[in-house]
């Protein structure tokens, strides 16, 4: 029989969740607030990153990017994003770019978005080297509380377009170290935001934090106000960064790169105001220094399952003890636990409670098999480490 303990932690788990995100300044505890994260475009890159817009009009570096490529900035705006032509479909790190296209991202749109099925999909296990743990028991995913922006406020929702039609993640509002209290870094997976190996950058990467902040159903969206939607409002980002090992070996299953699957973004709005941790009230810290033998209770996967039987629409949540899955000879283990969240729920955070009580972000979801019944996430180490520390630096003084 499964031990209670683990339900014991999910509990306080969840608990410490909702503690933070009202527990910290910047917020109003009982409505979300007006403003919105202020932002700055980046016209150079770093080996792992890429470059961004600032308004609805794109920029001059921007503009000279996608004229580097072939692209003409208007078209673009126009409509030319939907071009994924192999060669104009740009893949390495210093080539991403992500002008704002304003008002692109309307409600309906957003409910049109469907799940990266594909990457969240069967997984070959193959690569076991005697270190995996045995699979976990399903752990059904529960609908967190509403409203959103008082229980879970650090969770939202990445939209993103890709050659298959407007797609949708979870991630997560995360500290930014060199600009304390004003962080408008969001951390998600890999897959959210490039294609991997098989492709390039997605386009129009935008977060929205507590989406459909009071949970309300398909049929109540029908006639509700932007604000229930995106309570904050939208978010594009104007930077991205991933792991190498992403660009170079993700694919549609993980593939050599899901233990590498995770992303860091900074954020802008599309209105204009505040930084996103002052405006939603909280920001996670990250911990990259949690061993592989930690004896943990209860980790938490937050997210929007969208690919059936969910709709994408409400956020849930699992918690469980994490064991160890090795996808890959060479490559480092990943976190495991049981739960029936689905596609839609890839970038969600992974939470963990720090022996002191502090609910940090430990992880990510990447991978999971096609039935549901599980998550894989991978373990954030050194690498992970530099990707959010270079991030922070570029962006601390903005």
């Amino acid at each position: 029989m499964r031990s209670v303990r683990p339900l014991l932690t999910a509990a306080c788990a969840a608990a410490a969740l909702a503690l933070t995100a009202t527990g910290c300044g910047g917020g109003d505890s009982e409505s979300p607030g007006d403003g919105k994260a202020a932002g700055a475009s980046a016209a150079s890159s770093t080996p792992e990153s890429g470059g961004g817009a600032d308004g609805p009009a794109v920029p001059a570096d921007l503009a000279a990017a996608l004229k580097k490529h072939g692209v003409d900035p208007e078209k673009w705006k126009d409509g030319g994003w939907k071009d994924w032509d192999r060669k104009k479909w740009l893949s390495d790190a210093k080539d991403f770019v992500n002008p704002v296209i304003d008002g692109l991202w309307k409600p309906e749109r957003m409910r049109s978005a469907k799940s990266p099925v594909k990457t969240l999909a069967a997984q070959d296990v193959s690569g076991d080297q005697d270190v995996t743990d045995p699979e976990p028991s399903p752990v059904r995913a529960v609908a967190e509380k509403t409203p959103y922006h008082k229980n879970a406020a650090p969770v939202g929702k990445v939209f993103f377009d890709s050659p298959e039609g407007s797609m949708v993640c979870s991630a997560t509002v995360v500290k930014d170290p060199a600009n304390p209290g004003r962080s408008n870094l969001v951390w998600t997976a890999g897959h959210c935001v490039h294609a991997g190996g098989t492709g390039g950058w997605y386009r129009n990467i935008a977060f929205v934090p507590a989406y459909n902040d009071l949970g309300k159903s398909a049929a109540a969206l029908d006639n509700a106000q932007p604000r229930e939607i995106a309570p904050y409002g939208v978010y594009w980002a104007d930077w991205v960064s991933t792991s190498g090992e992403w660009i170079s070996g993700g694919g549609p299953t993980g593939g050599a790169g899901a233990a590498y699957d995770y992303a860091v973004m900074h954020v802008e709005p599309e209105k204009g105001g505040r930084s996103l941790e002052e405006t939603v009230g909280t920001a996670l810290d990250v911990d990259f220094d949690l061993p592989e033998a930690a004896n943990i209770n209860g980790m938490g996967a937050w997210g929007y399952p969208a690919a059936a039987p969910y709709d994408g629409l409400l956020m849930h949540k699992c918690v469980d003890k994490p064991g160890r899955l090795s996808v890959s000879p060479g490559t480092p283990t990943m976190w495991r636990i049981g739960c029936t969240m689905t596609g839609g729920s890839s970038g969600g955070g992974w939470f963990a409670t720090q022996p002191g009580g502090k609910l940090v972000l430990v992880s990510n979801t990447s991978i999971g098999p096609v039935t549901s019944g599980w998550l894989a996430g991978p373990r954030l180490g050194p690498g992970a480490e530099r990707i959010y520390t270079a991030m922070s630096d570029k962006f601390g003084s903005r």
